[in-house]
């Protein structure tokens, strides 16, 4: 990257190394491994220089938490424990392999283009967060050859950066808690999910020294090819096949350098050299093939990122949507590719800033996707640690969310409410319709031409004439462009084009069978008191309606429709017609969850994907749940 994210705030460091897709295109010459440390983070470090060759290949740059107004003897305590040069960093240092290089105090510090570059340093919230800073720009500058590891420390610092630094395709260290003086900075950073090795300093720097060696590191990225689904029977074709057996998803037609980057990743962390043996580890290892599932779908989002984004839909979007709605017609919004709800909840937020001046606001939909089921169980529960919340401001924390215990955020059950998180797939799941607004913001650099061909005309059928799409900054309609019309250029604000030429759309046939013609109605007329509504209600409901309960308030089943054996299942004992105590064991978690979801915010709740294990084969299941009301 050429600009200089010193002015950025951790969160839009992260999408600028994270969204464009540029920092692996110019391969880095060398790694760079960020050390964030605060209180105990010396004695950390200096254990883990003890225990480090000097002819790793690798720079090393400690991001120390240091007072302000005192000379700093960092560099030369540190150069009494390793025969590796070690400098106070100055201003437009550039890095080189087997050095160390040690932030000055009073200093924010950043690597961009291979030099560092330093800036006074900055609170973020009342906070002083140096490690993530440093962590976003390394994700840019060095792309897969960034390397972090969080030591000892008192609070939550370095945390943010190192899903960056995973995003990129990086390798991330934590301290083992029982070995840290203070144990809140690698506590914190294990809390994200983020972290590939947790271990004391001296196996730190042996695993460092173990990367230092792997082609993979050393090598540039090679490339799985074009975008066409590679030959059955080598490597690639079989992992892809064991994520669609697995998972349903088709990654073949992802970016290729996309795939590369994380499969890369897990093989460096296994040790791993060659594409074929990864491929034999996945089948030998299931649990490794949702890893790599889950590190495919990379989920980089932070709340109101690019915020005059925010303030086009208030300005030029909100204004035509709500224009000549009635009361009780419903803004409806899709926010596809909606990751861990921030975007959701930014969206929701604005929108609600915006009805703050109308008289009488209509009701509000929105429905947010994921692929990922993990990102949807975290969106759905709206808990946010601190450090997500830099872009959020005291008025919309106040307003908006809720503090809890540890330095926590939930978003306000009311904005949670408007909000229906469901997985979904955009390249085969049957879409939302009558939509006001799509957001689908950093989703399509990821994915390949096929792909983005099927899913810009499934936005332009879901959207109402007056609707408008939202893209990433680095996203565009692509060979699409005629379905809309360019609204904002900075911030790919899109409308729907009327006149562009309508899209023949598919989408997964029904499974269910077509009526029998000997079913068909006769065309001479009815007899007399014949309600032929009815029949014909009847008619559909037996051959095309799935099957189905319907149940009270209570959990009572009140009606079977269709074939529910495959689903229900008696037990023995005194009666007991409760849902949850028929349904097999298989979809009750689901269920559950499902139609407490439901109740919870009075409208429809889908999940896809589901397995039914009992006999064989084992048989996917939809599941819908439909809330309705018996007025009298």
């Amino acid at each position: 990257m050429t600009a200089d994210p010193s002015a950025q705030p951790p969160s839009a460091a992260t999408d600028a190394a994270c969204d464009s897709g540029q920092q692996n295109l110019v391969e880095a010459p060398f790694p760079v491994v960020g050390v964030a440390a605060s209180a105990g983070g010396l004695e950390a470090f200096t254990q883990l220089l003890h225990h480090l060759p000097t002819d790793t290949g690798m720079a090393f740059v400690l991001i120390q938490h240091l007072a302000p107004d005192h000379e700093s003897l960092l560099s030369k305590i540190l150069a009494r424990a390793t025969p590796l040069p070690v400098h106070e960093v100055q201003h437009g240092m550039s890095v080189e392999p087997n050095q160390v290089y040690v932030i000055p105090p009073n200093t924010k510090m950043i690597l961009a283009e291979g030099v560092l570059q330093l800036s006074p340093r900055e609170k973020v919230f009342g906070k002083y967060m140096p490690g993530d800073a440093f962590f976003t720009s390394l994700a840019a500058d060095r792309g897969h050859k960034a390397i972090a590891v969080v030591l000892s420390g008192g609070d939550g610092d370095g945390s943010l950066g190192l899903k960056a630094i995973k995003a990129a395709g990086g390798v991330t260290f934590a301290q083992c808690e029982d070995t840290a003086q203070f144990d809140s900075m690698p506590h914190t950073a294990v809390a994200t999910g983020k972290v590939d090795f947790v271990l004391p300093p001296a196996r730190i720097a042996e695993e460092l020294a173990t990367l230092s060696r792997n082609p993979l590191l050393i090598d540039p990225l090679p490339v799985s090819g074009p975008s066409a689904a590679p030959e059955t029977g080598d490597a690639l074709s079989t992992i892809f096949a064991l994520l669609k057996a697995a998972m349903g998803v088709d990654f073949s037609r992802y970016k290729p350098n996309t795939v590369d980057r994380r499969m890369q990743r897990r093989m460096l962390l296994y040790k791993l050299e060659q594409l074929e043996e990864y491929a034999q580890y996945l089948q030998t290892h299931p649990a490794e093939v949702k890893a790599l599932y889950e590190e495919i779908l990379i989920h980089v989002t932070s709340f109101f990122r690019d915020p005059e984004a925010f303030e086009q839909l208030k300005e030029r979007v909100f204004p035509v949507i709500t224009q000549n709605k009635s009361a009780d017609a419903p803004i409806r919004i899709w926010v596809a590719g909606c990751s861990t709800g921030e975007e959701v909840y930014s969206i929701a937020i604005s929108l609600l800033e915006f009805l703050d001046a109308q008289a009488a606001a209509p009701p509000i939909q929105i429905f947010a996707t994921d692929i990922s089921e993990p990102a949807i169980d975290k969106a759905r529960a709206g808990l946010y640690a601190e450090n997500q919340m830099v872009d959020v401001s005291t008025e919309r924390r106040r307003r908006f969310f809720y503090a809890l215990e540890g330095d926590r955020y939930q978003i306000n059950k009311s904005v949670r409410e408007l909000c229906v998180f469901a997985r979904h797939n955009l390249g085969s799941d049957p879409p939302f319709s009558n939509l006001d607004l799509i957001s689908c913001r950093n989703v399509l650099i990821y994915l390949g031409d096929s792909l983005q061909k099927r899913i810009m005309p499934i936005f332009h059928y879901s959207l109402n004439p007056s609707g408008f799409l939202l893209l990433g900054t680095a996203e565009s309609t692509g060979h699409d462009a005629d379905l809309f019309t360019l609204v904002d250029s900075k911030y790919r604000l899109y409308a729907k084009q009327i006149a562009g030429t309508r899209p023949l759309l598919s989408f997964t046939p029904s499974r269910y069978p077509s009526a029998r013609v000997s079913d068909r109605l006769s065309t001479s007329a009815p007899p007399e008191g014949f309600d032929l509504q009815k029949k014909v209600d009847q008619l559909i409901a037996s051959q095309y309606a799935p099957t189905g309960v319907v149940i009270d308030d209570k959990m009572q089943v009140l009606q079977l429709r269709g074939d529910v054996d495959r689903y229900l299942r008696l037990v023995s004992g005194a009666a007991n017609f409760n849902l949850f105590n028929l349904v097999r064991d298989g979809l009750l978690v689901e269920l559950r969850a499902a139609i407490y979801q439901a109740q919870r915010q009075d409208a429809p709740v889908s999940k896809h994907g589901l397995q039914l294990e009992e006999g064989s084969p084992v048989r996917g299941v939809r599941l819908q749940v439909l809330p309705f009301k018996v007025r009298c």
